[in-house]
């Protein structure tokens, strides 16, 4: 599948730095959001890019430090689990995309996204799977994915009993219960776990 269709669009259209943006960790119950931008090469391709959930954490790990090394510029930005609580996931997702891509050292031309139209005030193009149909969204999905899966393998040193590196945050059986066992964390996003966990009243 070739996944420069959008890339060589923009190209032949006279644009010299495309960014692609995508974003981690939408609905887990624990931990922020984070969303990477990414400039990358375009003559330099990176074998094996594509959507990160289609590839192995073991592949992950090899294409992160690669992709890094070969990018133009890119910024991985993250949106915390309170601030999730105070404006919406959504609201939270919008502001870490625009974030990730206004800290790039250079200014893109336009900017690819993963998903529906949700007016983000930037230049932008979005893409339906984009993480699977544009190299440089792929790019970037596995830099946001790699980064928070490892922001949460070192959680769980903090937070030992939830077992975030293995879920990584996400409402597994086993998380859930653990939850209701003992309740949460402040890392907790307490708007995603009130179907299950009522916060104590306070005397």
């Amino acid at each position: 599948m070739d996944n420069l269709i959008y890339e060589r669009k923009h190209l032949s259209e006279g644009k010299k730095y495309i960014a692609g943006v995508d974003e981690v960790g939408r609905g887990p119950l624990a931990g922020p959001v984070v969303c990477a931008s990414v400039i990358m090469p375009l003559d330099d391709i990176i074998e094996g890019v594509t959507d990160s959930k289609k590839l192995s954490e073991k592949k992950r790990e090899k294409l992160y430090p690669l992709i890094k090394e070969k990018a133009i510029c890119y910024s991985i930005q993250e949106i915390s689990q309170e601030e999730i609580d105070e404006i919406n996931i959504l609201n939270a997702v919008k502001k870490c995309m625009v974030k990730a891509v206004e800290n790039l050292s250079v200014k893109p031309d336009i900017t690819l996204v993963d998903g529906n139209d949700t007016g983000l005030k930037i230049n932008a193009e979005y893409i339906v799977k984009g993480d699977l149909n544009s190299y440089t969204i792929g790019c970037a999905s596995i830099l946001a994915k790699v980064y928070r899966d490892n922001l949460m393998k070192e959680y769980a040193k903090e937070y030992p009993e939830y077992g975030f590196e293995v879920h990584k945050g996400y409402g597994t059986k086993a998380h859930i219960e653990k939850i209701k066992e003992i309740g949460p964390c402040k890392l907790h996003r307490r708007t995603f776990i009130k179907n299950f966990w009522v916060e104590p009243e306070k005397n």
